[in-house]
């Protein structure tokens, strides 16, 4: 017999070889039918793997993260074994799932694809589907995986085991179709009900645009067609949604070939609006203590050799800059820390000094992959609500505590109100990819998860997500669609310190080092800025949109009047504008839709015969007639709601 503990604590006494789907009937047969993977002591496994010692089991179904993982990895099987048999002599490569669905990259050779051919591959993927095949995992040495790819003549999956360690190489089996993998699958093939393709791409090698370019294949699928259709309805809204469309149509960024790819241009609209939320926020970091500071767009590359972010970023950052004299180098500035750290170091501290909370709109730079640039949610410049706390141990938890309280505050002013709270932990079986001693790293990840649970955040702890210098508080944020987003995050660094010498003056008189305390409520403005175009549909928040009010005059006759009208809104600090082109009011009012003007003012000879404004919101309700003082009291008021003080 041997023990199996569930999440819940309970211990069940089983048989050696009992599998997890029969703990899952031990416990319901309900549980039983839905159950799709497992892991043992926090090992993925099948739910057919035989237990063999004490352990810790998790069960997974469709409604947990894992459970989707299993269900999308196990589809991309799936989708190879179609092509497979749709076009002879392609070559797999590699197939997980990812956030939403899965991919293959497949180099096709002389066969061709296009998403016309889509529906005859998912045809053969449900065909196959209904046959209700089991995955069976097994080992296979490493001489016998090359044997099997060799004689395919497929040199990217050689390349891949002749990477792996001889013992540690599995093949998984469905139907007629292996694949070399690790592991992480639904019982059968028949748990897939729904099956869709989604769109191709070119995708590197290996990520290397030295290598093969292969054919990136995108799907999702489900468990019953109805959340297909929720999907792709969703999809569609997305698509509506789009930060890029939306960016053009109300005029707030743009790209330019000749200034670079992923280097975005911010328009007079959009660059008033990322100087609203800048004020936003300084305004709230000026109540809770910040000063503001500012560092060059470049710096020596020793300053990050120092700090560690040249080994770890190097490759992902511009190349060095040369300068006339010799052995000289500087880089882009790709973090806002290092720069921070010798703001502190300026002068001399003593713990009466501290905390000392700089903060800086910082714009920071990384070279990213050419496919991976995505409108402004991922780009090669953009600048960080960055602000780093200098404070002693005993400060740490409260200063702590009370950075939770301002990303509460900006996310729930910009309606963020739906998130997560993630503790992201070094992952122990990896050191390397981390600096600093793990007594540094304990205290650290125990001051996180002890100021999460005194502000009540519903978090989840995740392994292996942490910076390399420190384990971190990230705000998983569900939009309006139901996705979710990383906004705002939290970080401990007991190692930048440690690697700059930083140092202050205890009351003891000796010298002790700080703690670090890194924060960016929004991030980066950039994404913040997209994720709350697509989260809100260009109907921003009424203290932050571009255009508050548009004057649109009957005739022209009725301008002078509306240019009065404006006047008086400019004396309120609404910001409006003048819409006096020879159009009916109706196209007026259609086109101001389309660009999400929250509030339409119409006026004629009625209104100014009676110095009044008649008012429309967006959306089509009416406000009736007015005078500008009562229009602006409503405004206002509706922003003063909005925007509380933090204090």
């Amino acid at each position: 017999m041997i023990k199996v503990t569930l999440p819940d604590g309970a211990v069940k006494e089983v048989s050696k070889g009992t599998t997890p789907f029969e703990v899952a009937q031990s416990i319901s047969e309900g549980l039983a039918r839905n159950v799709i993977s497992a892991s043992y002591n926090q090992k993925t496994i099948e739910t057919s793997t035989p237990l063999e010692t004490d352990g810790m089991l998790t069960l997974y179904t469709w409604n947990d993260d894992e459970g989707k993982k299993a269900f999308w990895h196990s589809s991309a099987h799936l989708l190879a074994q179609a092509i497979e048999q749709l076009y002879p002599g392609v070559n797999l490569t590699i197939g997980p799932a990812i956030e939403q669905g899965f991919y293959y990259d497949i180099d096709f050779k002389e066969h061709a694809i296009s998403e016309k051919d889509f529906a005859a591959i998912e045809k053969r993927a449900l065909e196959i589907a209904r046959e209700k095949h089991e995955f069976k995992m097994r080992s296979v040495s490493k001489a016998d995986a090359l044997d099997f790819y060799k004689t395919q003549d497929n040199l990217f999956k050689v390349e891949l085991i002749e990477n792996l360690t001889d013992g540690d190489i599995t093949f998984c089996d469905h139907s007629n179709f292996t694949d070399l993998c690790r592991g992480g699958h639904l019982p059968n093939t028949g748990f897939i009900k729904a099956f869709k393709l989604l769109s191709i791409a070119g995708a590197y090698w290996r990520g290397d645009e030295n290598k093969p370019q292969l054919t990136r294949v995108y799907g999702i699928s489900f468990p019953k067609q109805k959340e297909l259709t929720q999907y792709l309805e969703r999809i569609e809204e997305a698509k509506k949604r789009d930060h890029r469309k939306l960016g053009k149509e109300l005029e707030l960024f743009t790209f330019s070939p000749k200034v670079g790819q992923g280097l975005p241009l911010w328009l007079p609209k959009g660059a008033a609006l990322r100087e609203r939320l800048e004020t936003f926020l300084k305004k709230a970091q000026k109540e809770a203590g910040y000063e503001m500071v500012v560092t060059p767009h470049i710096g020596q590359k020793e300053l990050y050799v120092t700090s560690g972010h040249y080994a770890k970023y190097g490759e992902d950052s511009f190349q060095p800059i040369h300068t006339p004299k010799e052995d000289e180098e500087f880089l882009l500035k790709p973090m806002n820390c290092p720069h921070h750290c010798e703001i502190y170091k300026h002068s001399p501290s003593s713990y009466k000094d501290l905390p000392k909370r700089f903060a800086e709109f910082g714009t920071v730079y990384r070279y990213e992959q050419s496919g991976e640039l995505h409108g402004l949610t991922r780009v090669r410049g953009f600048t960080q609500d960055d602000a780093h706390i200098f404070c002693t141990q005993d400060q740490l938890l409260e200063e702590f505590e009370n950075v939770i309280d301002l990303t509460l505050y900006v996310l729930g002013s910009l309606g963020f109100e739906d998130f997560t709270a993630q503790v992201s932990v070094r992952d122990p079986h990896k050191p390397e990819k981390y600096i600093g001693e793990v007594a540094n790293w304990e205290k650290a990840e125990e001051a996180i998860i002890t100021a999460a649970k005194n502000k009540g955040l519903t978090y989840v702890i995740e392994e292996g997500e942490a910076a390399f210098y420190g384990p971190k508080l990230d705000f998983m944020i569900k939009d309006a669609l139901g996705r979710k987003w990383q906004l705002g995050t939290i970080q401990v660094d007991y190692n930048l310190p440690e690697r700059f010498d930083l140092q202050y003056k205890g009351s003891d008189n000796e010298n002790h080092r700080p703690v670090m305390i890194h924060r960016a409520p929004f991030g980066s403005l950039e994404r913040f800025i997209a994720l709350l175009l697509e989260h809100t549909g260009g109907n921003f928040p009424l203290w932050l949109i571009p255009v508050q009010a548009i004057v649109l005059p009957i005739s022209e006759k009725h301008e002078k009047y509306a240019e009065k009208v404006l006047k008086s809104l400019e004396n309120h600090e609404i910001r409006g504008l003048i819409d006096a082109r020879n159009e009916t009011v109706g196209k007026k009012i259609r086109e101001a839709e389309m660009k999400k003007v929250p509030l339409m003012i119409v006026v004629g000879e009625q209104e100014e015969n009676a110095n009044q404004i008649s008012v429309r919101k967006h959306g089509g309700e009416s406000l009736g007639s007015m005078d500008i003082e009562s229009f602006a009291e409503i405004i206002n008021e509706e922003i003063k709601q909005t925007l509380k003080s933090f204090k």
